[in-house]
C-alpha cells in the first residue's frame, strides 16, 4: 500500500523524499518584513512549503476573561485566549503579499484556516492545499467546508483518539476531498520526545490507509528524522528567524540552520531506507577481494596430502571460500604449491 497525494506538483508519499513544511505560525511577531524573511529563509533551507495560520481573534475565540478563556500553565500562563490570538494572528491583508512573495521565491505556500471566512480568503488566493490544525480536528463542519474546495488536505491529529481521527477522515471524504494526509502530533508546546510514541505512525498508515506524517513540537530534529524510518512522508516544524525573538511560538521553533539540517537529514534518512535488497551494493564491489578465503601456508609438492596446518582462512579473498575448508583437508595437490598461494580448486586432485 503506497498512498500518495500531490501539492503544487510535488508528489508526497512513501515513494518520495519527505515533504518538509516550515510552519510560520505567529513567528512573524507582527512584522510583515519578518514574515517575508521567514519565507526566504525557509526556501534557502530547502523546505518544500511554508505554512501560515489564517484567523482573527474573533473567528477563533470570544473576547472574554472568565476562567474558561484564561490559560493556566505553560508558555502562555495567565493570558486570555483572545489576548494571545490578538497578538499572534496574521493580518488578513498580509496574505496576498505573502502568497505573492512565496511564489516569487519558488516555495509553496498554504495555510490552516480556522473558519469558513478564512477558507474563502485563501480560495481567493488560490491556495494549493489546506491544513487542519489539531485543535480543529474535531470541527467536522469546518473540515467538510475545506474539503468542498477539492484541494489536498492535511489533518493534524494531536489530542484526537482513533475514533475522532476516523470521524475527521470521513468528514473530509464526505466533503469531497480526494487527496488527504494525516499527521501524527502531540499538542504540547514544546512536547517531550518520549510523548511521541512514533510506533503509532506505522499503525496509522495501516489503520487509515493514508499518507501519514509528523507535526513535531520537540526542540530538536531527532524525533522528526526518526519518524522517517517509521514511515512519515511529511514533516512539519515551527520555524523562526530567532528562537529568542520573544514571540509566542519562537521558543519551540527551529532556526534556519536547524531547518536546513532537517531538510538534509530527513532526505538522507529516507534514502537510507531504500528497499529490501540482499544483493551486493555498488559501494561494496571493490571490497569483495578483501573478504576471507583459503590460502596455503606451507610449501607442498605435487601429490602431497593437504594437512590441517597447511591451509588457513585469511584475507584477501582470491582463494576458495572458508566454508570449503573441511572438503580441502585430506585431498592431494596435483602441482607444486608455494607458501602464500591461494587455494584454487584446479590445484587439487
Amino acid at each position: 500500500m503506497n498512498p500518495q497525494i500531490a501539492i503544487a506538483g510535488r508528489n508526497i508519499g512513501p515513494e518520495h523524499a519527505p515533504y518538509v513544511i516550515a510552519e510560520m505560525s505567529a513567528n512573524h511577531n507582527g512584522n510583515i518584513e519578518t514574515a517575508f524573511k521567514i519565507i526566504e529563509a525557509a526556501k534557502q533551507a530547502g523546505a518544500d512549503a511554508v505554512k501560515l495560520q489564517t484567523y482573527r481573534p474573533d473567528t477563533i475565540t470570544l473576547n472574554c476573561d472568565t476562567e474558561d478563556f484564561r490559560i493556566h500553565g505553560g508558555l502562555w500562563d495567565g493570558r486570555t485566549l483572545y489576548e494571545l490570538y490578538e497578538e499572534a494572528h496574521m493580518p488578513w491583508d498580509w496574505h496576498a503579499p505573502l502568497f505573492a512573495h512565496a511564489r516569487k521565491h519558488g516555495i509553496t505556500i498554504f495555510s490552516s484556516p480556522f473558519d469558513n471566512t478564512a477558507v474563502d480568503l485563501l480560495e481567493d488566493l488560490n491556495a494549493p492545499a489546506y491544513k487542519i490544525a489539531s485543535f480543529e480536528a474535531v470541527d467536522i463542519p469546518l473540515i467538510k467546508y475545506v474539503a468542498s474546495t477539492g484541494k489536498p488536505m492535511i489533518i493534524s491529529t494531536g489530542m484526537a483518539d482513533a475514533q475522532e481521527i476516523q470521524e475527521a477522515i470521513d468528514a473530509a471524504r464526505e466533503g469531497g476531498c480526494k487527496e488527504l494526509a494525516i499527521l501524527h502530533c502531540v499538542s504540547g508546546y514544546p512536547a517531550p520526545a518520549e510523548d511521541y510514541n512514533l510506533r503509532t505512525i506505522p499503525d496509522m498508515i495501516q489503520r487509515f490507509g493514508l499518507v501519514t506524517g509528523l507535526s513535531d513540537h520537540t526542540l530538536d530534529n531527532t524525533t522528526a528524522i526518526t519518524s522517517v524510518a517509521m514511515g512519515a512522508s511529511i514533516i512539519e516544524k515551527h520555524f523562526t528567524l530567532d528562537r529568542k525573538g520573544g514571540g509566542p511560538d519562537d521558543s519551540f521553533s527551529l532556526e534556519p540552520a536547524e531547518l536546513a539540517a532537517l531538510c538534509r537529514d530527513s532526505k538522507t534518512a529516507w534514502a537510507a531506507l531504500g528497499h529490501v535488497d540482499y544483493g551486493r551494493k555498488s559501494s561494496e564491489q571493490g571490497n569483495v577481494k578483501f573478504r576471507r578465503s583459503l590460502y596455503f601456508v606451507k610449501d607442498l609438492k605435487a601429490g602431497d596430502v593437504i594437512m590441517a596446518d597447511a591451509v588457513r582462512s585469511v584475507r584477501p579473498g582470491f582463494g576458495l571460500a572458508p566454508k570449503h575448508l573441511g572438503e580441502i583437508i585430506g585431498r592431494r595437490v596435483k602441482l607444486d604449491i608455494a607458501v602464500n598461494m591461494p587455494v584454487i580448486l584446479s590445484y587439487l586432485e
